[in-house]
């Protein structure tokens, strides 16, 4: 269970019927969810970022954003808790989506490393998901992703429980998943790390929209660049809390602050 949320001694106090790891849990996903809308990367009330959380002994279950509620509307109390098949735990004023929540519930069953996943359906993130070649390792941030993305076909509008196991089939043992004609996924073992790994994707596919606007023919990068690429990234890895640093640095560049998220 991850225990790390931005600048700790300003946090505020925590409900007495919410257990501590969790209330630390929804500060830091309520602050994901403001930052995804001031990067550009909501999509109005749909889609989502969800969090594993669970006591000792407990079955897993998720935090969720509340469907109807804009991403800079979201705090950590209304954020709805789920079990995996999509069913609110306790009480809330707002319904959750169960068929945005079939990707995540699919991820999280297959992959018990996957702590948070996220969903997006930003412009070049599916720009890129739309081309049959998908993401080329041709540049800085697509170089680090080598090795590690998976593609899963279009099938529509995901609400088809029985894709389920051909997404999951997908993924395998990957931590990003591009999904044809349709955005971007990643998943991670905490939230900064998840946020690190698609913000990578993101730029990404931003930079590849961008180079195949230009005229001229991509350069490509060596086979054995690439190769080494993965012990070179290692040592950004490294630690108790990969990404924690470049997440706590960007909450406070877009002024989020955790006392304005308890409510």
């Amino acid at each position: 269970m991850q225990r790390h949320v931005p600048d700790p001694s300003l946090a505020p106090p925590r409900p007495a019927h919410i257990p501590e790891p969790e209330w630390h849990a929804r500060l830091q996903l309520a602050a994901c969810y403001r930052l995804f809308d001031w990067l550009g990367w909501a999509e109005l009330i749909f889609n989502h970022i969800t969090v594993r959380v669970a006591g000792p002994g407990e079955a897993p279950c998720y935090l969720i954003n509340p469907f109807g509620l804009h991403y800079a509307e979201v705090t950590a109390r209304n954020l709805l808790k789920i079990d995996v098949d999509g069913s609110v735990i306790g009480e809330s004023a707002h319904p959750v989506n169960p068929a945005g929540f079939l990707i995540h519930s699919v991820v999280h069953r297959h992959r018990p490393d996957a702590h948070c996943v996220m969903h997006t359906h930003t412009t070049s993130g599916m720009a890129v998901a739309c081309k049959a070649e998908g993401l080329r390792h041709d540049n800085f941030y697509s170089a680090q992703l080598h090795g590690r993305i998976a593609y899963h076909p279009f099938e529509g509008v995901t609400t088809n429980p029985d894709e389920g196991p051909r997404i999951a089939a997908s993924l395998a043992d990957k931590d990003v998943l591009i999904l044809r004609n349709h955005g971007l996924l990643a998943l991670g073992p905490t939230l900064p790390a998840t946020f690190s790994l698609l913000w990578t994707l993101q730029r990404g596919c931003d930079v590849q929209l961008a180079a195949d606007s230009l005229r001229g023919v991509n350069q490509p990068i060596e086979p054995a660049v690439l190769a080494a690429i993965p012990a070179q990234c290692a040592p950004m890895q490294a630690g108790a809390a990969p990404g924690q640093l470049m997440f706590e640095g960007i909450l406070r560049r877009a002024g989020i602050v955790l006392a304005d998220l308890a409510a």
